[in-house]
């Protein structure tokens, strides 16, 4: 296959302006001189070119080349990309940060196996449940109308493991959802309900992370490998660049933005010990339900594991 100089347009939901959009486009600039134009990059942001299933499609007719998503997103490509996201497995961003450094170069490599070039995984920060009415224990969260995004079944497995029926909506019909009452209940991220206005529809937030997301940019591997490979190697090491700026950034701005809801009238619920245990034990039996049934990879639900264990042990 000759190299060719080429363009890669990559489709996301992120609207223009946010930091995401920021670091994008500095990486892109970084990348088109360093390969003296042989490698561009072309971002349509805010949604544009549809939801994820639009995205692949375009993807595979090669008006696109990539796109940012979410790990729901990929999901259909390979369920390792998923990893990250079982409920409450982790505690702290420094359980995070150990078992990242030691798995994402697996995930990557388990998505490029399967046809994709994975760009950066970058962190979104841990979701918390917002709602308009209090929620304080499972049963109140059962008797909710609860949002999950469509397509996700690692989150729809979880939530039908604990007794609720959740309803799957787009992203973009979240907004519309709330405002309608269609919804009531969502599980995001302070910077994701920010960004997205969905903070002004609730009213309350649980303080207990019960997600970790992350975002991905991955890119066609058949066009990836029509770049020259030194210029994959640029390509990648201005992406690496971007991605860990990117998680520092996300990082500060999930805690700032946390701290900040209470100041936008969002009343803040600590559910007590014995509901904490209750919803833990739920997603545990959701993570050996999705084991059992091959929705997630079981060696690497093991390792993940392994890795939290290992930290804990250390832990004084």
């Amino acid at each position: 296959m000759p190299s060719q100089a080429l363009t890669l347009k990559i489709a996301t939901l992120a609207p223009a302006g946010t930091s995401w959009m920021k670091e994008m486009k500095k990486g892109a600039k970084a990348i088109k001189s360093k390969t003296n134009g042989r490698v561009k990059i072309k971002f349509y942001p805010g949604g544009v070119m549809g939801n994820d299933k639009s995205v692949h499609r375009k993807i595979r007719i090669n008006q696109l080349q990539g796109g940012a998503f979410s790990p729901s997103g990929m999901a259909h490509v390979d369920n390792s990309i998923q990893t990250y996201s079982l409920p409450m497995v982790f505690n702290s961003f420094d359980e995070v940060d150990y078992v990242r450094t030691r798995m994402d170069d697996k995930i990557k490599q388990k998505m490029a196996d399967n046809g994709f070039v994975i760009l950066g995984i970058t962190e979104g920060g841990f979701a918390r449940i917002m709602s308009t009415q209090p929620i304080n224990t499972m049963e109140e969260i059962r008797n909710s109308k609860v949002w999950i995004p469509e397509g996700d079944i690692l989150v729809e497995q979880t939530f039908k493991t604990m007794g609720i029926n959740p309803i799957p909506l787009p992203i973009a019909d979240v907004f519309t959802g709330l405002q309608t009452g269609l919804i009531d209940t969502i599980t995001a991220t302070s910077t994701g309900a920010i960004a997205f206005q969905w903070h002004t529809k609730v009213s309350y937030m649980v303080d207990t992370p019960v997600l970790y997301l992350i975002g991905i940019l991955a890119v066609n591997k058949k066009t990836f490998d029509k770049i020259k490979p030194q210029d994959q190697q640029i390509v990648l090491e201005e992406m690496n660049k971007v991605f860990d700026n990117l998680d520092s950034l996300n990082r500060k701005d999930n805690i700032n933005a946390t701290q900040a809801l209470p100041n936008q009238g969002i009343k803040m619920i600590t559910p007590s010990d014995d509901q904490i245990k209750i919803w833990k034990s739920l997603s545990t039996q959701s993570i050996t339900s999705m084991v059992d049934s091959e929705i997630m990879d079981s060696d690497l639900v093991n390792e993940l594991q392994q890795y939290l264990d290992e930290f804990r042990k250390q832990q004084p």
